[in-house]
């Protein structure tokens, strides 16, 4: 179940160690905000303190005055550059203010003490305008667009899914409220530029370092040739780093403009208003099915928000398209504009939210038809895809919920809720299933073969903390058919053979394509027999129009979740005692970094369920917790026993490896499982995330009524 098939001479699908892990331990590897950089100054930003308006005024005198400061950048003096496609990167640009926290100057100092102590002095005046921060399922500004994120249709019917449901004899109609959800990586959003005459060099924090230099070079006016952006290490990202944010085009402003280095670590407080967000999703779930359990209609209505600069709409309701038969469905989008940060992707942009609301709203049918939930999913199991007819490439989720019942223990489980205490306790066990598709995106890898019997791997790929640089590294040693000690991979720079972005869960089969051709082009070089040059020989190879290409399989990773928890009746406190994953996404590559994977969006997505959210003042239109004091993560405290297992499928139809992605479906699954665990546990269903002791409280002492008090 758990042992990949292996070969001891190239270790693919073992658990092979870090190639970069004593770098990481022992202090070496260098992180954008650590590169020496010979003169480096520090930069501080100011963010806006209204939530619309226009700045009217910016008196930068005693700023100026702070000793060591050497420069206040804002609209009035900073360089102008191209108009940016991306709206967010408009900054210095103009006097307007769209949202608050939207930075108005930079200062830029001797020493970050001085640039910080000088951003604090900068007097800044607005003209303020009125401002609506507030989601509400009926906002009148509300429209239902034509598309949602990663470009999925923003609406999809089939059938007459009213009517079906107003005729059910079974049936849920419920509502379910996720909250802001803010990308906290441990190493914050950070640029170290620096200018050589008309060329350009950047250590940034991205996940996707090609990108950064197109968009560079785009805003600056320079060939793409003269930006370098290098990525060797990046410590997180979730999302939040797929596109460029403000920190790399302020840096690169901050360095042309006083001729040095310029290094620019974005305050975690900042973070919240400039580097995108999960945006808040109200859902509205209405299931219908026949006594056997049969899906006979579907309707899945979200309510999102976006800003009034940019677009972005939560794909929340795409995942109930793929899940279950069901012959009437309706899935639907709108989105409200409002004075509000740009959202943009958080691990499982999409399923995430949208999975905790369907997940929920089954288990509540389950009740209603008195059926075990994990039976009832499996009685929905589609022979094709739902919403676009194509048979699946593979789907094991059946398997999944066998295999994770059998282990959790499933059966001995007392269906009744609030069946089970101890003292004040109330212990309850809940199951969720997951998906997450399979994307494929283009890329290009160089393999040399050296005289000396080793293999270098080049291209720009981005670990942000998976373990990437090592599975490729395994997946050019399979292709070569040496060790992985002969193979030596180079990531993490735009000067290396371009390839796509760190997201989407896409990277290694993406990535790992490219890699695995060109050294299997290199391996049949090497057989032809000739001798090796000192230089070595090279071989590339550009998976472009084969990767991304339409494919007549529908290709989505699996997965089933299963969470006890406790119920503390007095303080309302939910304690998960044990989380269990099984998955079933393709081959797996690398056991160890796998399972840190799943480990690490189970973990998130606890965070999800108890402690994580943010909350928008309506009257100053700002998140009101903005650093790590008050969002409240996940410790180590919080983090029960916690399982990862998988089937290893063997799938043709996907990659030369037969992977799918696994960085994001362990956090899909796991919210709806930790709350459908807490309502057998009590008997009260909770549908707003996260369930934080007062939720529980209120919800244990309305009883029965909070039925009515919390959903339809």
């Amino acid at each position: 179940m758990d042992a990949p098939a292996q070969t001891a001479a190239t270790g693919l699908g073992a658990p092979v160690e870090r190639r970069e892990g004593r770098e990481k331990v022992t202090g070496t590897a260098r992180y954008a905000a650590e590169q020496p950089a010979a003169g480096r100054a520090h930069a501080w930003p100011v963010p806006a303190s209204i939530a619309r308006g226009r700045v009217t005024g910016i008196d930068t005198a005693a700023a100026l005055d702070v000793p060591g400061v050497l420069a206040v950048l804002t609209h009035e003096n900073a360089p102008k550059l191209s108009e940016p496609e991306d709206p967010t990167l408009a900054v210095l640009r103009d006097s307007r203010v769209p949202h608050r926290g939207w930075f108005v100057a930079l200062v830029v100092g001797e020493t970050l003490e001085a640039a910080r102590a000088g951003a604090a002095a900068v007097r800044v005046d607005y003209a303020v305008e009125d401002h609506d921060v507030t989601l509400t399922a009926t906002h009148p500004a509300a429209y239902a667009p034509e598309q949602a994120n990663d470009g999925y249709p923003g609406t999809r019917e089939r059938g007459d899914p009213e009517s079906v449901f107003a005729s059910a004899e079974f049936r849920v109609d419920v509502d379910y409220r996720v909250p802001p959800l803010h990308n906290h990586p441990m190493e914050p959003h950070a640029t170290t530029a620096e200018w050589h005459d008309d060329r350009l060099t950047v250590h940034t924090s991205t996940q996707g370092s090609t990108v950064v230099r197109t968009v560079l070079a785009d805003l600056f006016g320079l060939p793409e040739d003269h930006v370098t952006v290098l990525a060797e290490h990046v410590g997180g990202g979730f999302g939040s780093k797929g596109t460029p944010r403000p920190d790399v085009v302020l840096a690169a402003m901050a360095a042309r403009h006083t001729g040095r280095p310029v290094t620019l670590a974005l305050p975690r407080r900042s973070m919240p208003a400039v580097v995108g967000h999960r945006a808040p999703t109200l859902h509205r779930l209405r299931l219908a099915a026949h006594p056997d359990g049969r899906l006979t209609s579907l309707i899945h209505e979200v309510t999102t928000h976006t800003s009034r600069i940019k677009e972005f709409v939560e794909q929340a309701a795409v995942p109930a398209r793929v899940m279950y038969a069901a012959p009437d469905s309706r899935t639907t989008h709108r989105v409200a504009p409002l004075d509000v940060p740009t959202p943009s992707w958080m691990r499982a942009p999409g399923e995430a939210p949208g999975m905790y609301a369907l997940e929920s709203a089954m288990d509540e049918l389950a009740a209603e038809l008195d059926m075990d939930p994990v039976e009832l999913r499996i009685v929905n199991e589609p022979d094709t895809e739902p919403d676009s007819g194509k048979p699946f490439s593979s789907r094991h989720l059946v398997e999944c919920l066998r295999e994770g019942a059998r282990r959790f223990d499933w059966a001995e489980r007392d269906p009744r809720p609030r069946s089970r205490a101890e003292g004040p306790l109330l212990v309850g066990s809940g199951v969720a299933a997951a998906t997450y598709p399979v994307l494929v995106h283009s890329s290009t890898a160089a393999a040399r073969a050296m005289p000396d019997g080793t293999f270098l791997v080049r291209i720009n790929a981005t670990d942000i903390g998976t373990g990437a640089r090592t599975v490729l590294t395994q997946i050019a040693a399979d292709a070569l058919a040496v060790p992985v000690a002969r193979v030596r991979t180079e990531v993490g720079s735009s000067d290396l053979p371009a390839a796509s972005l760190a997201g989407g869960s896409s990277g290694t089969a993406s990535w790992g394509w490219a890699v695995h051709e060109a050294c299997a082009r290199l391996a049949e070089r090497l057989a032809e027999g000739p001798p090796l040059p000192v230089e070595g020989i090279e071989v590339r190879a550009d998976t472009a129009g084969r990767a991304d290409a339409d494919s007549p399989f529908a290709r989505h990773a699996f997965g089933a979740h299963f969470a006890e928890v406790t119920v503390d009746t007095v303080t309302g406190e939910t304690r998960v005692r044990r989380l269990l994953g099984v998955y079933a996404a393709g081959h797996i590559l690398n056991a160890r970094t796998a399972r840190s994977q799943f480990v690490g969006g189970m973990t998130m997505g606890l965070g999800m369920a108890l402690t994580e959210g943010s909350t928008m003042d309506a009257a100053f239109g700002d998140f009101t917790e903005s650093d790590l004091a008050a969002y409240h993560v996940p410790t180590h405290a919080d983090v029960p026993d916690i399982e990862a297992h998988w089937i290893d499928e063997v799938d043709t139809r996907l990659n030369p490896m037969g992977s799918k992605g696994i960085g994001e479906i362990g956090i899909v699954g796991t919210a709806a499982a930790i709350g459908n665990a807490v309502f057998h546990a009590t008997g009260v269903r909770l549908r707003e995330l996260p369930l934080t002791p007062d939720r529980v409280l209120s919800g244990l002492r309305a009883g029965g009524s909070s039925q009515r008090l919390q959903g339809r």
